[in-house]
């Protein structure tokens, strides 16, 4: 079993996650896992097709600005 990589869990929860010591520190590894994968909901970034798709979902409203 590979030991819990805690240089990468504290670079990316205080560099990218921009979390607080103390909050940082009262999560579980689990909780970190998740906030992370939330950087890149799906795995992968939004495509020409999904990005339509989400366009015609979510129209803008040219009635209201």
């Amino acid at each position: 079993m590979q030991p819990f990589p805690w240089h990468e869990a504290m670079r990316v929860g205080f560099g990218v996650l921009r979390l607080t010591p103390a909050a940082f520190w009262a999560m579980t590894p689990r909780e970190l896992a998740a906030a992370i994968a939330a950087l890149s909901p799906g795995g992968r970034p939004l495509d020409r097709d999904g990005f339509a798709a989400l366009m015609r979902r979510y129209p803008d409203d040219r009635q209201h600005p």
